[in-house]
């Protein structure tokens, strides 16, 4: 059982004395947004496992039947109305304390910038949700105008350049992260003096791995998520709870 209020009390103290920060972030972060996370107990994937497939890259490429389902939920996506909330408004006072290294996430529903974030800080791991890309020039553009295309009819639409596959310019499963983007977020965990992850399972890799490694770089780690995870026994502190109340009080309570 944990002490929630003494756990608390220890982040702070962690976040107080740490003067280069880098914070990763999951889909537990964007849920209280109205955005459902995959993984959770009411997550898309653990209800219906079969929309797993329109997330992989394999099956979204050989079959249109995929690529059609694909973009009706795309369509009817919570992510295009979703509004930031307390917790992804608290980071800001890491960027005006003059601590962050940087916000590395796992989402793809770009809340961050939306909330405050510098988008020059923000490194996107699995790509963005607000972009079309094709799989064969690379081509990208703004999805609304795709999206107005599928409500025009289109059900798989192509790139209007070359013809090619059309697929959110984010990453699926089978798919590489960009090495640049990822070498990014290594180079922010190893100079940290602290690694602070909310609202992520820790489960999905490479994303995952930059708790280790900014623990052997010699960086206290913060974990924040509703689950146990994985590398909790790694971290010096473990919080549970609402992270829009746990992030903001945890970031308020510190010194300015």
């Amino acid at each position: 059982m944990i002490d929630e209020q003494a756990a608390l009390e220890r982040a702070r103290g962690l976040l107080a004395r740490a003067h280069a920060v880098t914070v990763l972030t999951g889909a537990g972060i964007s849920t209280e947004s109205g955005i459902p996370d995959f993984r959770g107990p009411q997550g898309v994937w653990t209800r219906n496992p079969g929309a797993e497939k329109t997330a992989t890259l394999q099956h979204y490429l050989a079959d249109p039947d995929v690529r059609r389902q694909a973009w009706r939920n795309r369509l009817d996506s919570p992510a295009w109305s979703a509004e930031p909330n307390a917790a992804h408004r608290a980071l800001v006072k890491l960027e005006r304390d003059r601590v962050l290294v940087a916000l590395v996430t796992q989402n793809i529903d770009e809340l961050h910038q939306r909330g405050g974030s510098d988008p020059a800080l923000v490194v996107e791991l699995h790509g963005t949700m607000w972009w079309a890309r094709c799989w064969d020039c690379g081509d990208r553009q703004p999805m609304a105008g795709v999206l107005e295309r599928v409500r025009g009819g289109e059900d798989d639409p192509a790139c209007l350049l070359c013809g090619g596959i059309l697929k959110s310019a984010t990453i699926s499963f089978g798919q590489d992260l960009d090495p640049a983007v990822l070498a990014r977020a290594e180079r922010a965990a190893r100079s940290s003096d602290l690694l602070l992850t909310l609202g992520t399972s820790l489960g999905v890799y490479p994303a995952a791995a930059l708790v280790p490694l900014a623990k052997r770089s010699g960086a206290r780690v913060v974990i924040a998520n509703a689950q146990e995870t994985p590398y909790d026994e790694l971290a010096d502190v473990v919080l549970r709870g609402s992270l829009g109340q746990v992030v903001p009080d945890l970031l308020t309570g510190m010194p300015t």
